[in-house]
């Protein structure tokens, strides 16, 4: 097992959320190995709970004084109710994970008002793989901690999915018509850090745009989609409006995208390139508390910058090309954004080696600026 950079709250009850196979049952397991564990997807706890949540109580012994872990809680929202009168009334801690922190938002829970921190858990860092961090395996396959522990790591991704569409979509009753989403996955996928189309996406499926967009939010309720929206403040020129969208994990989208003959694989390989690096950033800000906001950077004109980090400890550009050489062109969105905002620092992440400084913008390679994105942040 690979250790974990999340650094859990030492006397206060915590929620984590994550996508499947991100490993957060292997973790808490690990980490607190003396606390009761409830895991909701058990039938019979499942069918228990879900009947009488006030049976809560009967799982835990008296004047215990250890930790408690409720394995996917969503399942069973209304048990936070119980979960917040034990905490009240006796003092209990609660570890609860979870893979849908909008669901049970949705099913009028409120997250315990405050009585419960929130993290996540993301696939795998560099800094967690260490050595074990090749950047060419990773590109194809991603960061899930499977994909380094599975003799076919392709097979296991393949099954990924599958096991996604039959357990989460269909059990959870988010849509009734698998096939429809499957093809709508792979329209999704092509749309991968690109400025989203919903009305193209819904050509591409051959599904009614209004349920594109339900199923949109259906991967972002799951955690597996994420749309990063546009940087707006002070803008000095016009920008666009429309988000882009990310698969969470460079190994699923190479894995639900379709590849035929018409396909550049340059330009598949050019898109997971990026992915991984907003992988890298989403987990570094998010288990260091750092507190940026993630947009990305688009005029009406066509100038683009990948990814803007803003907050309080300022603004930070960064533009991704999986070119092993710098040409002028490639900095021009950088170059326009820091003309507007002069008091970013922008950095260019390419697949070169060496370490550049040019017109203010800061050249990294990948895999130095991966490694080293705490010092960075």
């Amino acid at each position: 097992m690979y250790s974990r950079i999340i650094n859990a709250p030492e006397n206060k009850s915590f929620f984590l959320f994550g996508p499947r196979g991100t490993g957060k049952t292997t973790w808490v397991k690990k980490s607190f190995p003396l606390a009761i564990y409830i895991d909701l997807l058990e039938s019979r706890v499942f069918n228990e709970l879900l009947a009488d949540p006030q049976r809560l109580e009967d799982y835990i012994p008296d004047d215990f004084k250890d930790w408690i872990i409720i394995d996917e809680v969503q399942k069973v929202p209304l048990i936070l109710n119980e979960v917040h009168r034990l905490i009240e009334n006796m003092g209990y801690k609660f570890i609860l994970t979870g893979s849908s922190a909008r669901k049970i938002r949705r099913k009028g829970q409120n997250l315990l008002a405050g009585r419960a921190l929130t993290y996540f858990m993301y696939p795998l860092t560099a800094a967690e793989l260490g050595k074990n961090f090749k950047l060419e395996h990773s590109l194809k396959y991603g960061f899930l901690p499977s994909v380094y522990m599975e003799d076919d790591p392709e097979a296991y991704l393949e099954s990924y999915i599958k096991t996604y569409l039959q357990e989460e979509v269909l059990q959870e009753g988010l849509t009734r018509n698998l096939g429809a989403f499957a093809r709508f996955l792979e329209a999704a996928s092509l749309s991968q850090g690109s400025v989203l189309n919903i009305s193209e996406v819904s050509r591409e499926c051959s599904v009614e745009r209004k349920v594109v967009e339900n199923y949109f939010s259906i991967l972002e309720d799951l955690l597996i989609g994420l749309r990063i929206p546009v940087f707006t403040r002070k803008a000095k020129r016009r920008v666009v409006r429309h988000p882009k969208f990310y698969f969470f994990d460079t190994g699923v989208y190479r894995t639900v995208r379709p590849m035929g003959p018409l396909d550049s694989p340059e330009e598949a390989e050019g898109i997971a390139f990026e992915s991984i690096f907003l992988q890298e950033l989403r987990a570094i800000n998010d288990y260091y508390r750092l507190g940026y906001n993630i947009y990305y950077w688009r005029t009406a004109g066509g100038l683009e910058v990948d990814f803007i980090l803003y907050g309080k400890r300022g603004i930070k550009a960064f533009e991704i090309k999986r070119r092993g050489s710098v040409s002028s062109g490639m900095l021009s969105g950088l170059r326009a954004f820091l003309t507007d905002y002069p008091s970013a620092e922008a950095f260019f992440i390419y697949g070169g080696q060496k370490n550049l400084y040019i017109d203010g913008i800061k050249v990294l390679p990948i895999e130095s600026a991966i490694r080293d994105l705490e010092d960075i942040l």
